[in-house]
């Protein structure tokens, strides 16, 4: 792609609407239905979400992880807690998640509080994962400097070895959930006059529901 001409890419979008009277009331519900659209479309990755988490210093990061649950707590993914964002995330428990379905023309941007999951979710998740991926939950020091790809082969191939067929759960790893308290559904538009509505929890857990403009 020619660099000097990025200001130029345009597209028109026209799939869709998004209005009050048709969202439901409940954004996990909301939520629910464009997962499953965007599940029912194939498009590649619908389960991937952009995590931002922010450091001591107040310097965001970002990185794409997968959602592997879904319920009236809140939704759940699984990664190394020892990794740059779960030492953001236990220095700072507030955390922001985005979900961008580019064929549907759509974004869902969550912001919420972080928490563990229990033992019991996580080891019940990772007893369900292939083998290859509980040996390498082993295998990697996530986030940390390597000398190069060997460290990690070599790591799997010593702890392969030593768990063979029946890898525990590695103590440093497990799940997060994210409780909601502001959603955000976006809906592209012809004329960038995009439809987008924003629920916010009230003090009594009620979800106030507003149009923002695009």
């Amino acid at each position: 792609m020619d660099t000097h001409n990025i200001a130029d890419l345009r597209k028109s979008y026209e799939r869709a609407a998004l209005n009050e009277h048709d969202s439901n009331a409940d954004p996990r519900l909301q939520f629910e239905r464009w997962l499953n659209e965007a599940i029912q479309s194939q498009i590649p990755e619908p389960n991937a979400m952009t995590l931002a988490t922010v450091d001591h210093d107040m310097r965001p990061s970002t990185r794409v992880v997968l959602i592997k649950g879904l319920d009236e707590r809140g939704l759940v993914w699984y990664t190394n807690y020892n990794s740059r964002k779960g030492q953001q995330l236990a220095g700072n428990p507030y955390a922001a998640l985005q979900f961008h379905w580019v064929d549907l023309e759509r974004v869902v941007r969550i912001e919420g509080v972080v928490e563990r999951v229990s033992d019991e979710e996580s080891d019940a998740y990772f007893h369900s994962r292939p083998l290859d991926s509980r040996i390498g939950a082993w295998a990697s020091p996530q986030s940390e400097v390597i000398s190069g790809r060997d460290v990690l082969v070599g790591a799997a191939a010593k702890y392969g070895a030593q768990f063979l067929l029946r890898p525990p759960r590695p103590p440093h790893w497990g799940g997060y959930r994210l409780k909601p308290t502001r959603w955000e559904f976006w809906q592209g538009r012809k004329s960038r006059l995009h439809d987008r509505l924003r629920y916010t929890q009230t003090a009594d857990a009620q979800w106030l529901r507003e149009r923002l403009a695009p």
